[in-house]
């Protein structure tokens, strides 16, 4: 069956994570992908796989990178010299999106920048994911997506009570950033099949990151109360956290929100004596008294294993889940009764289980189609079978280093 975005070509010039994880899910739903990447300014992704320098291809190798850009096709293309700028404005012509995530100045200095990719094609999506925007006193500032958790607010509240402030365990703004394009993307194509019109669209992955602390902002602007850190805790409902379960660093968290839910668990622990004890008896009651009914908690969740302890929870009612290693995730029999992870071929890094499209669409469904592409993997196919471009004007390319079948390494050792 077809996917939804079948017939969808979109230039890919994004790098490192946000971006990569945006076009990745395109190409998941059936886009036609095309990652450019320039022959001596490539995707760092690529460097950082621990792969050993002297073996053939090392660059092909990277899991992180061939994580994030499966089911899209490769161009090597240097947008910093004339020819490559042609050849790029050539590919926009017959393309349907084009989206970047280069600091705010980048397109434009190239003459590249929206007005020029609307002169060829007035119907072209175009997607900027600049990290602070394209206007502001901060716009020409360098963006990743561990700063843009600070600047967002997001590590103000992240922590424990009393402690310094925590990151994520990863950079969160980028794969937010990532999927709030598959959206924007989606709702530009829908305007222009509706108007025929092309559109503009700026994501400021700084901004897009802050929407996802709202409710602090919200807190503070009506109430004045600057929330601070509270670990797995919760500020007004107890219990609400993350208990020892089985010994050998494993853990189970629960979270109970009414009277009900509270019951559940006193039931699944077999203390019914907790529902009539003067600590525990509303949750304003249980929510003062915290420290002495998360160790109650903690002494039956420490006898069970995590999976154990969840199971009988969820079905006495209580919202609990074990938290689960990376081998754990994999092996899962839940993800895996449902399809979660499917197997995937590199020509050059091998055969590794990558999780499946997550969205499940009964008549268009989403698989992966293709590995990530190696370094201009597909520079003939975009060249001369898209772009029509003859032997001779192929061959200029590559004795200009416009394009290329090798990166330049020197910058990425």
């Amino acid at each position: 069956m077809t996917p939804p975005l079948a017939g969808t070509r979109v230039i890919d010039l994004t790098m490192v994570w946000a971006g990569p994880f945006g076009t990745r899910g395109l190409g998941d739903f059936g886009a036609e992908v095309i990652k450019v990447e320039s022959p001596t300014q490539w995707d760092m992704l690529r460097s950082l796989g621990l792969i050993p320098r002297e073996i053939d291809h090392w660059y092909d190798m990277s899991a992180y990178f061939n994580h994030n850009n499966r089911n899209k096709y490769g161009l090597a293309l240097d947008l910093r010299q004339p020819e490559g700028r042609d050849v790029l404005l050539k590919l926009a012509a017959v393309s349907d999106v084009i989206i970047e995530n280069y600091r705010s100045d980048v397109m434009e200095n190239l003459g590249l920048g929206y007005e020029e990719l609307k002169a060829v094609n007035p119907r072209i999506v175009y997607v900027s994911m600049p990290g602070h925007g394209k206007t502001g006193p901060e716009a020409q500032y360098i963006a990743y997506g561990s700063n843009v958790e600070q600047l967002a607010g997001l590590v103000s509240v992240s922590g424990y009570e009393g402690g310094e402030p925590l990151k994520t365990g990863f950079s969160y703004g980028d794969p937010m950033a990532g999927t709030a394009l598959i959206g924007a993307v989606a709702m530009a194509l829908r305007h222009r099949n509706r108007t025929g019109e092309g559109s503009y669209v700026e994501l400021a992955q700084r901004e897009n990151l802050g929407m996802f602390v709202g409710e602090f902002v919200v807190d503070y602007s009506m109430n004045g109360e600057l929330r601070q850190p509270i670990g797995n805790r919760h500020p007004h409902v107890a219990p609400h956290n993350r208990y020892p379960s089985g010994g050998d660093d494993r853990w189970v968290v629960l979270a109970c929100e009414d009277d009900a839910q509270f019951a559940g668990l006193c039931n699944a622990m077999q203390r019914p004596d907790l529902l009539s004890d003067p600590r525990f008896t509303t949750n304003a009651l249980r929510k003062a008294n915290e420290e002495e009914l998360d160790a109650i908690i903690a002494e039956w969740t420490t006898a069970r294993g995590h999976y154990e302890a969840m199971h009988v929870l969820q079905r006495f009612g209580v919202a609990a889940g074990a938290v689960l290693t990376t081998p754990e995730v994999m092996s899962d029999p839940q993800l895996r009764s449902r399809g979660a992870w499917v197997s995937h071929t590199h020509p050059y890094a091998g055969t590794w289980e990558v999780e499946a499209p997550v969205w499940k669409l009964p008549r268009t469904p989403s698989h992966v189609r293709m590995p990530a592409p190696a370094f201009g993997q597909h520079n003939s196919y975009v060249l001369r079978d898209l772009l029509g471009l003859d032997e001779g004007a192929i061959a200029s390319l590559y004795a200009t280093g416009v394009t290329s079948d090798i990166p330049d390494t020197s910058l990425h050792q």
